[in-house]
């Protein structure tokens, strides 16, 4: 059982991370959705929505920590039904101007019934929760048995880990830099092994492999091969080299 200190420690956390990513909602859409075509962000949201339609075609999808939907939409469009929770009232906003299901809510606290989907996806989210074995309790929970986990993860053992850890943050506004929020790093392995004893992991995935940095997809050429080399590479060995890996666990 948690102690109030304890309580207290979680509830700023979420304060904290609520405030960052309503700050960044105003911008969080500016190379993303097609605005910057065949360019990073729509490459890694490619990656992303087509693992999660290998387990959610046809069937009840969460997303948890849904932005401003611009993946569910996208899952909507093969899912039997989609829903998403997020944290922040400022993305939500955006998501719901799209027409979509969505709920505020707390990943470590998902304000939905037990069983209640078939798959239950975060991506880009899970880094930033201190308490990520708690999280992924949550999905599982709300996970119908047969169904599935999908969960991404920020992987130290990649280009993008190393850029991270060497280079400067980057900036969501005029006035806030990435470093203001809490970031987390989980090798592949340590990261299938914060998944709870109800799943088992049967699927992964790696987003980011080769490519070293975002600006690198927007110079001639060599986009279209990097483009090509992380399709090519995503679900083969060299996916436990993705900046981003994504674990996909069945639960029983």
């Amino acid at each position: 059982m948690r102690s109030q200190t304890d309580e207290a420690v979680a509830d700023e956390h979420l304060r904290a991370t609520r405030a960052y990513y309503d700050e960044f909602s105003a911008r969080y859409e500016a190379r993303r959705g097609g605005r910057d075509r065949g360019g990073y962000h729509d490459l890694v949201d490619a990656l992303e929505v087509d693992f999660v339609r290998r387990f959610g075609e046809g069937r009840d999808v969460l997303e948890v920590g849904c932005g401003t939907g611009l993946l569910l939409a996208r899952i909507g469009a093969f899912a039997r039904s989609a829903r998403g929770v997020d944290l922040s009232p400022g993305m939500l906003e955006r998501a719901r101007e799209r027409g979509l299901d969505v709920v505020e809510g707390s990943a470590t606290t998902l304000p939905f019934a037990d069983e209640s989907f078939d798959v239950a996806c975060s991506f880009k989210v899970l880094a930033h929760v201190e308490d990520v074995r708690r999280a992924l309790s949550e999905m599982a929970r709300v996970v119908r048995p047969g169904g599935h986990v999908i969960a991404e993860f920020y992987n130290p053992l990649s280009l993008r880990g190393l850029v991270k850890k060497l280079g400067p943050a980057g900036a969501i506004s005029d006035r806030t830099r990435e470093s203001a929020v809490f970031t987390r790093f989980d090798a592949p392995r340590a990261a299938a092994a914060l998944m709870p004893e109800s799943v088992r992991v049967v699927a992964s995935r790696g987003v980011r492999i080769v490519t070293p940095f975002a600006a690198a997809m927007r110079v001639p050429g060599l986009g279209r091969l990097l483009h090509r080399a992380e399709w090519a590479l995503c679900d083969t060995p060299l996916a436990q080299l993705g900046g981003f890996w994504i674990a996909a666990a069945r639960k029983a």
